[in-house]
Parts: C-alpha cells; structure tokens; sequence
C-alpha cells in the first residue's frame, strides 16, 4: 500500500468498507434478481417507479441539513446539537415531503399503483432521518458504524425477499413493504448505535442549519433528478417495460461505486476538518483514485454483461445490455462527484454549485425529449451519459482552477495501477469487520 493513501485516506477504513458494500450490494442484487426474474420487465418497471418516486421524495425531504453538517462540523460544541437535529429535522420533515409527494403525484402525474406508493412513502421519514444520521457517523470517522447500517440494511431487504420467492408469494406489494421495512430497520440501527435517544435539539442552531442547507438544497434536488428522471421520462413517453430494462442496466453498474463510494465516505472526515491545502490533497486522492476503481469496475462489467445478465435475470432483460453499454461512460464521469463536492462545499458558494447540476438536468431533459421516443432506454442511457459527464467535467475543472491543482495531479498514474491491485487483493483476503 503507498504511504500517500495511508495518510491520506486511510486505506485499510477504505478497504473495509468497500468490502462491506460489496456485500451490502451482493445482497441487494439477489433481491433485484428475484424481483426482477418474478416480475418480469413490466412488474420490475413499475416497482422502479414506486421506489424512485420515494427516492425523489426522501432526497427532497433531507433538505440538504448533511451539508450544513460539514460546514458546521469544524466547531466541537455542535457536535451533539447536530446530531440530534440531524434525527429531528429528518424525522420531520420526512413526514412533510411524503405527504406533499403523494398530494403531487395524485393530482398532477398518477403513478400506476397508489396503494403501493403511499406504502413506499412511508418510508421516507426513516430514510431522511437516516441520511442526517449517517453523516453524524462518517463526521464522526465511525465508518464500522455506517458500515454495519448498510450490512443491517441489505439484510432487513434482500432475506424477506428471498423468503417470499422460496413461498412464492412475491409479488410488487410485498417487494415495496420489504424496500419500506428495510429503511426502517437501518433507521432504528443507526439512531440506537449513535445514542440519539439521550440527545436534545437546539432550536436556534437548527434554523441556522436549515437557512446554510437550504441554499444547497437545489443542486442537490437537481443532481438526484438528474440521476432518476429518466424513469419518469420512459414511464411517461414509452413504457414501464423500457423502465424496467434501464433500471436492470443501471442497477448491474452500481457494482461500479463500491470502491469509490467507500473513498469518499473516509476522505469526508479530513475534508471537512483538515485546513484548505490537506483538504484539497485529500480530494485530489480520492479524485484520482476513483476514476481509475470506476474505470477498471466498469469495463469488467460491460465486458461480462452480455452473459451475466440473461444469466442472471433472465432472457427478458437480454435488451439491458445495449443500455448499459451507453451508459458505462457517465457512471465513470459521476463517480468523481462525490468526493469534489465535499471539498467545494467548503467554499461557500452554494449558487455555483446549484447551477451546475441544474444546467445538467436541463441537458439531460433536452436530450431525453428527443432520444427517448426514438430509442426507449437506449436513448435515456446516452441523454444520461451525455450529462453525467458534463456535471463532472464542470466541477472538476471548478475545483482545479479554485485550488490551483495541477490538470494531471488529477489524472490516475502508473503508481496508482500497482496500488489498485494491492488495493483488491486486501478486498479479497479481508472480510468486513466492525
């Protein structure tokens, strides 16, 4: 392992938890196959739409309060005060978000089953709740925390699952209380092990966080749009079929953020606690390192997909492959995301860094209104590639230019391949821990 990762993004955290989601994302697949083999592409789209619309709705709901957490972090005395707002807050407005959703959808745009998403819904206050908690933890630097939240989750989803196929009585109702139980099972985890219960609020640090969030919160919203509209757009112009093979190809690629997810959730503890100059090395790292995992992670499973997904899902998903094909480039673009944010958010300037994803979103609707009618979710994969990678091309270049970073100290080298190869070899002898 190279000395510069050890110091600075403290490989052996990093390893573990990308050993820990990978098998939080091992037992996920096996739900989604089991879903997607006994719903076939029709069912698996509408479950995708249910499931995305309360997606949508929780993001919406958290209102960004994660990010007024970094910014507030730097100062010791918040530190319980931001916990229990951050369970607070996402308690509350959680609630909100999932009324008004449904009020929304009823009225503007019904979803095929309401029933099925007013359960769904419920899960959308445990989820925010979950969001704000999650970051207390990696703030915290208890990654073996947040690591076992995921394992707790993917359980509390993939076993129900497995059970009601073996009984074979899964069906798309019982799919979306197994995805509403499973986010109130990791709630119920990470609220215990932080020891919320003895923890109090402060009303005045709360209005400030909500005020400092607030001006992040629609680049946020617009980045998660970003990232799902496309399944509203193939419901609405095509069909819940052409849903339900894009959801299989982005589905399969998300083995892509195991390891890059898992860097930046361990480099976020020095970003936002270390001064400018380490900060911006840290993100340089992680930067580095993320494009060269996604790069490796992704042509493995493009390569692999024209057997793995028939293999997997079934022959009626064999349409996925092309999907995935196109959308191989954007998932290696966003992976970068991530971790440039958590640096730019130190910045202070919430208006840049909502444009942004905007402009994006903008793109990816204009490319979709044209692409998808032609091509179904072949269309949506290129329209999301084609914005995925102008988001993460933006705030790259945003990043280097306000820091003054050297274009190719952000570009993987020959000493990173050897790191990478070690990198997995600990992946492959380590099992995950607490």
């Amino acid at each position: 392992m190279s000395r510069a990762l050890v110091g600075n993004l403290a490989a052996t955290r990093v390893v573990k938890t990308t050993a820990t989601d990978g098998l939080r994302l091992a037992m996920a697949a096996i739900a989604s196959i089991l879903i997607a083999r006994t719903l076939e592409p029709e069912g698996r789209g509408i479950y995708a739409l249910i499931t995305t619309t309360a997606t949508t709705a929780i993001v919406a709901g958290h209102l960004s309060v994660n990010k007024s957490q970094i910014a507030m972090w730097l100062e010791p005395t918040r530190h319980r005060f931001l916990a229990a707002n951050g369970l607070i807050l996402g308690l509350i407005s959680g609630v909100v978000s999932g009324f008004c959703a449904f009020c929304i959808l009823v009225v503007v745009a019904p979803v095929p089953a309401p029933n099925l998403l007013v359960i769904a819904l419920l899960a959308v206050p445990f989820s925010v709740a979950s969001i704000n908690l999650n970051g207390i933890a990696l703030l915290q630097s208890r990654t073996s925390l947040v690591n076992r939240a995921v394992v707790t989750w993917a359980l509390a989803l993939s076993l129900p699952v497995l059970a009601l196929k073996v009984m074979g009585c899964l069906t798309i109702t019982n799919a979306v209380i197994c995805w509403t139980m499973s986010a109130a099972v990791r709630f119920v985890f990470i609220a215990v092990s932080l020891g919320c219960s003895g923890l109090r609020g402060k009303a005045l640090l709360a209005r400030q966080q909500l005020a400092l969030s607030s001006r992040y919160h629609i680049g946020v919203v617009a980045q998660h749009l970003l990232l799902t509209l496309d399944i509203f757009l193939l419901n609405t112009l095509v069909t819940p079929t052409q849903v339900g093979l894009y959801a299989v190809a982005g589905g399969f690629l998300a083995l892509a953020w195991v390891p890059t997810d898992a860097i930046a959730q361990v480099a976020l503890h020095r970003q936002a606690t270390e001064d400018q100059p380490d900060a911006c090395k840290v993100t340089a790292h992680a930067l580095r390192y993320n494009v060269l995992f996604s790069t490796l992670v992704v042509a493995a499973m493009a390569i692999m997909s024209p057997v793995l997904i028939p293999l997997l899902y079934g022959n009626a998903y064999a349409h996925s492959v092309t999907p995935l094909f196109l959308l191989a480039p954007g998932v290696i673009a966003l992976s970068v995301v991530r971790p440039v944010e958590q640096f730019l958010i130190r910045l202070d300037r919430p208006l840049t860094l909502a444009v942004i994803p905007v402009g994006a979103l903008a793109m990816n609707i204009a490319l979709n209104a044209v692409l998808i009618p032609r091509w179904g979710a072949s269309g949506a994969a290129i329209s999301a590639s084609c914005s995925y990678i102008v988001l993460a091309f933006t705030e790259v270049l945003w990043f280097a230019r306000v820091t003054g970073t050297d274009r190719q100290a952000l570009m993987p080298r020959i000493s990173d391949l050897r790191f990478a190869a070690a990198f997995f070899l600990l992946i492959v002898r380590r099992t995950p821990s607490s």
